[in-house]
């Protein structure tokens, strides 16, 4: 008996190192479509628009919450699966900010000091655990469509129009 609680604490903390699947954290998962190599984050001014169509297939377009791989600041050849608002597009890509959980009015001060900002969107069917998410307004991504996977949610315009005035503040 000894034995097999010894084994499960092991998997259980070997779970936790690689992730639940087995793999490193930060690797992507098998198949998983993304650029060769991440573009880098946009710069500049965005064109900001809002047009959720979410009937129209595998096409994320912006005002949607959308699941995508999103390279780490540090080291683009790293990132993790994580929802994200597009808000726009780049040519071919998609311009899209980071959600999280995390509630950052905790740290808002070391966040700053930090040069990140965070907007509260509320909570919606993007998080299955119904949680207020925040969206990160000063990192804006440039995805390839084809690494969007699924469809989390729409955010309304009236939020949308607040991410977006945070957006321009943040620049």
């Amino acid at each position: 008996m000894a034995r097999q609680a010894l084994a499960s604490r092991v998997a259980r903390i070997m779970g936790r190192v690689l992730g639940r699947t087995g793999r490193r954290k930060g690797a992507p998962s098998p198949g998983q479509p993304r650029l060769a190599a991440y573009p880098g984050d946009f710069t500049g001014i965005p064109k900001i628009s809002y047009e959720p169509n979410p009937g129209n297939g595998k096409v994320a377009d912006p005002g949607e919450i959308v699941w995508a791989w999103v390279p780490f600041e540090e080291d683009h050849s790293q990132g993790k699966d994580r929802p994200v608002l597009v808000i726009g597009r780049d040519g071919p890509l998609l311009l899209a900010l980071p959600l999280t959980s995390k509630d950052h009015e905790r740290d808002a001060v070391q966040e700053a000091a930090a040069g990140r900002h965070w907007a509260d969107i509320g909570s919606g069917t993007w998080d299955h655990l119904g949680r207020a998410s925040e969206v990160r307004v000063d990192r804006i991504l440039r995805l390839d469509p084809a690494g969007v996977r699924r469809q989390g949610a729409v955010l309304d315009e009236g939020r949308f129009s607040q991410v977006a005035a945070a957006v321009r503040a943040a620049r």
